[in-house]
């Protein structure tokens, strides 16, 4: 009986979160009642409140049920894999390109989370969890160019932080401009393009081939 009672209450909480998601790109964040979000799910107000303190604790509940573009991939990359920095980088930034493209559920938390979200006061954590995530990112973008730059004895024409922060702004922004029409361009293709434009502006060399 325990059991299932604990089974009960995690579909109720997966229902109220896939409920929230479609909820929150159809209308947006601020214009999605916890009220909207239970009846979509079939459930009561008091089930939202039994799962989730808040809004904001719902939609960081929300975000930890995937892993975000650059977020994942970064990670493995700054765990190092032998290969030098830059060229791990950039494969996992095309895999995080590819899993946008690909995966449904991640393209629509994504999408909720750069363009259908206020960062207002009660959504402060969820403000606070995006620059942990970009900071994050950029941190690992820094410690990459700086250990490829020592290792071929280049000298980066601007500061790491300022190369990381444009690196970072670049595929982010083509990721969110891509999701305002994904038939626009293609992600993959132009991202690997333009982060070796990038670096070649930064004076580093990419092999010629296109890696899967």
């Amino acid at each position: 009986m325990v059991r299932r009672t604990k089974e009960e209450a995690l579909e109720t909480r997966n229902r109220l979160l896939d409920a929230a998601e479609v909820l929150f790109q159809a209308q947006g964040v601020s214009q999605t009642s916890l009220q909207q979000i239970a009846h979509q799910a079939g459930a009561t107000r008091g089930a939202i409140y039994w799962h989730f303190k808040d809004k904001a604790a719902l939609f960081n509940a929300m975000m930890d049920r995937v892993t975000l573009p650059l977020e994942a991939e970064v990670a493995r990359a700054s765990a190092g894999t032998g290969a030098e920095p830059m060229d791990e980088v950039e494969h996992q930034m095309v895999e995080a390109l590819k899993l946008m493209t690909t995966d449904m559920q991640v393209r629509r938390v994504f999408d909720i989370a750069t363009h259908k979200v206020e960062y207002t006061h009660d959504m402060e954590s969820v403000q606070q969890r995006h620059l942990s995530a970009r900071n994050g990112c950029v941190v690992e973008f820094e410690k990459a160019m700086v250990a490829d730059a020592r290792r071929t004895r280049k000298r980066l024409p601007i500061p790491a932080p300022a190369a990381a922060q444009g690196l970072h702004a670049l595929i982010s922004g083509l990721i969110q401009n891509w999701l305002l029409d994904p038939a626009a361009f293609d992600l993959v293709a132009t991202g690997r393009q333009a982060f070796r434009v990038y670096l070649a502006g930064l004076g580093f060399t990419r092999p010629a081939g296109d890696p899967s």
